[in-house]
């Protein structure tokens, strides 16, 4: 198999509100826009084991490359799990992202604004902090 055969597409990330979502990975992060989707119930439904209705919309953004898919069902609940999950759990643990040193306070402060919030005890100071989005998941901001 050739290293050509696969390239990276996106992560996707489910959300209760789209746009609040949407303002925290942009105005906080430097997150931009790419597209956005409503996708039809039918084929999505088969494609991700999901029972329509569903009510699907997709709102792509980019950053250095990286591709984020936000999630939004607005014909269903989205499920909110139960608790947090930890660093030690099997699958996607965190977002990293580089953060020039000098702006990380202004970052940090923008985070509760935007609906997020510091992890309080996840921080190296000036080094490296995590913060969650306004759903829960988990970023690491390092600074350079």
């Amino acid at each position: 198999m050739a290293a050509d055969d696969f390239g990276f597409n996106h992560v996707g990330l489910c959300v209760r509100d789209l746009d609040v979502s949407r303002r925290f990975y942009e105005s906080v992060l430097g997150f931009s826009f790419l597209r956005s989707l409503d996708v039809p119930d039918g084929p999505t439904g088969q494609l991700l084991a999901l029972s329509p209705p569903l009510g699907l919309s997709a709102v792509y953004l980019q950053r250095d490359g990286f591709v984020l898919e936000l999630l939004s069902y607005s014909a269903r609940g989205v499920v909110v799990p139960p608790r947090e999950r930890t660093m030690d759990e099997v699958g996607l643990t965190h977002i990293s992202l580089s953060v020039a040193r000098d702006r990380l306070p202004s970052v940090l402060a923008d985070v509760a604004a935007h609906g997020g919030c510091v992890v309080d005890h996840m921080v190296i100071e000036g080094v490296a902090v995590f913060v969650r989005d306004p759903d829960g998941q988990l970023i690491e901001l390092l600074a350079r």
